[in-house]
């Protein structure tokens, strides 16, 4: 009997063995995927600076810039709750032409004709220093509402909810039509 047992316990673990070796496929849909890997997460379609500029010349949505740091602990906070919420992945897609762009960048940056650089005395890029009108802060949002326009920097970690606000004020217009506070008093927010 203990034989028996023996025998049955060694072919569970070599059939358990063998299905890490081998995935085991699913069929979902008309997809076939493997049973360990995860379903493709939603992300934002962050494109650099440049790719932005030619998306802008056909393109009237407002740029929005994740302007960061290597070093920034909130910039990471940031990445992994506000740009990685369901809602923000969403309205971004959808609502901006979405930048990220390292503050510290050392490489030559053009922004409609501008030519900025590295700057070692400050230790970052000219274009973040234009980008908050030389008032540093990371993590900072940065929304250009149309071209040609000042870019308005918001400084700090923002919450989905406190993101939420901002991205409609400007993805939906109201941001030269009508002042913030006004927009914030009728605004009813829905994201978590």
């Amino acid at each position: 009997m203990q034989k028996v047992i023996g025998g049955f316990l060694l072919g569970g673990v070599a059939v358990v063995a063998l299905s890490f070796m081998h995935p085991i496929k699913q069929v979902t849909g008309t997809n076939i995927m493997s049973a360990n890997q995860p379903a493709k997460k939603e992300q934002i379609q962050w494109l650099t600076l440049k790719e932005a500029e030619a998306v802008l010349k056909d393109n009237g949505k407002p740029v929005l810039i994740d302007l960061y740091t290597d070093w920034c602990g909130w910039c990471k906070v940031m990445d992994k709750k506000t740009y990685s919420h369901p809602e923000v992945i969403k309205y971004i897609n959808e609502h901006f032409i979405p930048v990220k762009l390292n503050a510290e960048t050392r490489e030559d940056l053009t922004w409609l004709g501008k030519h900025y650089a590295y700057q070692s005395s400050y230790r970052v890029n000219t274009y973040a220093l234009y980008l908050t009108q030389g008032e540093l802060s990371f993590p900072t949002t940065v929304i250009m509402p149309s071209k040609g326009e000042a870019p308005q920097a918001i400084a700090g970690y923002l919450e989905p909810k406190e993101m939420e606000i901002i991205l409609h004020y400007f993805g939906e217009g109201h941001y030269g039509n009508q002042s913030f506070q006004q927009f914030h008093q009728q605004f009813s927010s829905k994201w978590k």
